[in-house]
């Protein structure tokens, strides 16, 4: 009895990073485990190398002080040393707190470290001064970790190197420490703390065990397989969860191969190196997101088009036989689509082979995550042969929910289901719908986070009986495609994914303004958020009247357009309230509503919150127009047609 429940105990406490790490270095030892820009070309580094280099930086970390639970956040851009970095502090049985690059308000990077109470954070020279600025205010701080060799280093601050290289030199003195903390993890414990993007009150912590990311790989795999030859150039933020545990520790888990993105003095710089760096790197899939996807078609079709109208309507031309030959990817083809298969060919050897080559010629497809991904999108790259599968997930399960892959798939879907996740449809009244029916999607497995670190409410509000209630609209069809159709609730979510809450703004542009009595901010996977407003009819007029302004004069319309976009100006740089939220996520088109949102026409509940689904069903059409070049104007016809009838009554 005693003997089996050792095995047992051995067998549950396998199943950790380090202990993944650890089967994969021994299996694929001399394999390239990342793939990084050495004096201008790209150089292998082997799993042993990337091994022998982990060691010595937690044994730095350990003579550092670093002790089991310690929290220590990363900040920096992808590179070898960020991968090297996370496995060593989870191997000192520490817990990673991986921070996004894109963060550049001091307050969202002062709440994160704060609230988390990392000892140490890891940073790039890129990312040192936003560190920097706040350091002095970090109750739990000790030091600043750099990654990059520079000569101005403060009292507080220590090279990374200089930490591997202690390490190293006292290997053997730390051996029995290093091998205790990380042999004695168990699967239940941290591994990191991954923080929303924000909300309404603060960012929210995931805390993602060891288990719920190995057992999110197994159910990755259980999807798609990934051949040890498989390469691919991680272009996605390295702390984002789908980069995270897909780009990273699935491709660890196979003993495939991580490329690094060229990293340039800039972001945008960074950002012109992808091309380039696909190019050499030749890897056989890749991950994206919507934004990236666009990205890219819109490059493609750049160079269609610079090579002449001819080239462009015959690439057109193909693009719709290719559509028409594919269909959704699922449906068995008809016998009017089979015969267009040798026309599919000749284009393909014509033209998309062509474009492939653009991207290393070895693209076999990629995997979309972050956001939902357009259909026009997913059937452009599908035609022309790099097919880009829809995935489906959150951060809160480790994220992999559902995918698509080159084996099943259907266009306009989120794929089918991993396997071990148990999935349920519910109504507003939390009962399960019936197959077919739209609710919301709420999952329960191995995969699901821990709950939000010190936040219980957050906890207990998104986690019912281990059952994870993902906030997200949709359904699955009769086939076992899940479709997911937006927000449940109210989250925004940009077109890369991040996601945040709409109601602090809202709030704020009401609880500050004499003229705007109700909005909606909307932002559901679109390049920019907009908002619906409803206007103080009485204060609009009688400022018109104490201006002396007749009220069916074009005057009037253009008064009350200046006075309206004055009320956001005050959010921007240069206004009063330019810092109060991220600037992204406030209106850059708005579409004024004549009709108040009201219990009467349904748009406000019993409680008098407002019922988003209903608003955004009643002013569709008004949302697809503010989204044109012409309705992101503020004196768009329908707002100025809205204005006439304000001022009229």
């Amino acid at each position: 009895m005693i003997l089996g429940t050792v095995f047992l105990y051995l067998a549950i406490s396998m199943r950790t990073i380090p202990h993944l790490f650890e089967a994969s270095v021994k299996k694929y030892s001399d394999n390239a485990l990342i793939l990084e820009k050495v004096d201008g070309t790209y150089q292998e580094k082997s799993y042993r190398f990337i091994a022998n280099e982990v060691y010595a930086l937690a044994s730095g970390l350990i003579r550092l002080g670093v002790k089991k639970n310690d929290r220590i956040a990363l900040l920096s851009e992808g590179r070898s040393e960020w991968l090297v970095s996370e496995l060593a502090i989870l191997y000192v049985s520490a817990v990673s707190v991986p921070l996004s690059v894109k963060i550049n308000e001091p307050d969202e990077l002062h709440f994160r470290l704060q609230h988390s109470e990392s000892r140490f954070i890891i940073v790039s020279d890129q990312q040192l001064e936003k560190v920097r600025g706040i350091f002095p205010g970090l109750n739990a701080m000790e030091k600043i970790i750099l990654l990059d060799e520079i000569s101005d280093l403060k009292q507080d601050e220590i090279l990374l190197s200089e930490i591997s290289d202690d390490g190293r030199k006292h290997i053997e003195k730390t051996k029995s420490i290093f091998e205790q903390g990380w042999k004695s993890l168990a699967e239940d414990d941290l591994a990191n703390i991954s923080y929303t993007s924000g909300t309404t009150a603060d960012p929210k912590g995931i805390m993602l065990t060891h288990r719920n990311y190995t057992a999110n790989l197994e159910q990755a795999n259980s999807l798609i397989e990934v051949p040890v030859w498989y390469t691919t150039l991680l272009i996605l933020s390295w702390d984002h969860s789908f980069a995270h545990t897909t780009g990273l520790y699935v491709m660890i888990g196979n003993g495939a191969s991580i490329g690094v993105v060229e990293q340039g003095k800039t972001p945008m710089e960074s950002l012109r190196n992808i091309p380039k760096n696909i190019k050499e790197i030749r890897p056989v899939f890749m991950l994206s997101v919507p934004a990236l996807a666009r990205s890219f078609k819109k490059n493609i079709e750049s160079g269609i088009k610079a090579k002449g109208k001819r080239t462009e309507a015959l690439f057109n031309q193909a693009l719709k036989i290719s559509f028409k030959y594919h269909g959704d990817g699922w449906k068995k083809k008809t016998f009017g689509q089979s015969l267009l298969k040798p026309v599919v060919w000749m284009f393909d050897r014509m033209l998309f082979s062509k474009i492939r080559a653009g991207f290393g010629g070895r693209l076999k497809f990629f995997i979309g995550g972050g956001a939902l991904l357009d259909i026009e999108l997913q059937r452009f790259f599908y035609a022309i042969g790099i097919p880009m599968y829809q995935g489906y997930g959150l951060s809160e399960a480790s994220p992999v929910i559902s995918s698509n892959t080159p084996d099943i798939h259907k266009m306009g879907t989120s794929g089918r289901i991993v396997k071990d996740l148990q999935i349920r449809i519910l109504d507003d009244d939390g009962n399960e719908c019936p197959a077919g029916s739209k609710g919301e999607i709420v999952v329960k497995g191995e995969n699901v986070m821990k709950g939000y670190w010190r936040n219980e409410s957050a906890t207990s509000e998104t986690l019912k009986d281990g059952w994870l209630r993902t906030g997200d609209l949709g359904y699955i069809d009769q086939d076992g495609f899940l479709y997911v159709l937006g927000r449940f609730k109210s989250l925004l979510i940009g077109n890369d994914g991040e996601k945040y809450s709409p109601e602090g703004i809202e709030e704020a542009l009401i609880d500050n303004s004499k003229i705007l009595d109700q909005c909606m901010l909307y932002n559901n996977q679109n390049p920019y958020t907009v908002g619906l407003f409803v206007i103080n009819n009485k204060t609009l007029k009688k400022h018109l009247k104490d201006k002396g302004i007749a009220m069916d004069s074009e005057k009037a319309l253009k008064k009350s357009i200046k006075l309206i976009e004055g009320e956001f100006r005050r959010y921007q740089p240069g206004g009063e309230f330019e810092n109060m939220f991220p600037q992204r996520w406030l209106p850059s088109a708005i579409g004024i509503v004549v009709e108040p949102f009201s219990e009467e026409n349904g748009m406000i509940n019993s409680t008098l919150k407002m019922v988003r689904t209903k608003v955004v069903e009643a002013h569709h059409d008004l949302l697809e127009y503010i989204y044109t070049a012409e309705g992101k104007k503020i004196s768009n016809e329908k707002n100025l047609d809205a204005l006439r009838t304000l001022i009229s009554t």
